[in-house]
């Protein structure tokens, strides 16, 4: 059941890549946390990531959960921010046999599920292959 006050509370994260810096030990975390997967402490700082990365490993789901089954088949990917998080994902724009360990991809913003007829559509962050700038 998707909520509205849930995809409220989650946009920072869902649109922006919205994650923490640790102020004492340096760690960069995503999603945010109320202690530090380091050093355990509770003093973190909210940062903005740059949404760039690459694929670090993926896999192709065929047999999706309710609420996916109009995305199948899909690839959901490790992505390794250039901040060093690692995220979780879905792989946008491209086919699965395109998909390589080590390619750039760019987070886009795209819909992740609709609520049915009276739900909320809710949207989110995937991934798709880095669009390279133009050579002057």
């Amino acid at each position: 059941m998707n909520s509205v006050p849930r995809n409220w509370r989650l946009r920072q994260q869902r649109y922006r890549l919205v994650g923490e810096i640790c102020e004492s030990c340096g760690v960069r975390i995503f999603p945010p946390r109320d202690v530090c997967p380091e050093c355990e402490t509770m003093e973190q700082k909210e940062v903005a990531f740059s949404g760039r990365g690459e694929v670090y490993s993926y896999s192709t789901v065929y047999h999706p959960p309710r609420g996916f089954e109009e995305f199948a088949p899909y690839t959901v990917a490790l992505v390794r921010l250039e901040e060093g998080p690692l995220v979780t994902a879905q792989l946008t724009d491209l086919d699965s046999e395109q998909v390589k360990i080590g390619m750039s991809v760019e987070m886009v913003t795209r819909r992740m599920q609709s609520g049915g007829e009276e739900g909320p559509i809710v949207y989110g962050y995937k991934f798709r292959p880095a669009i390279q700038p133009a050579a002057a």
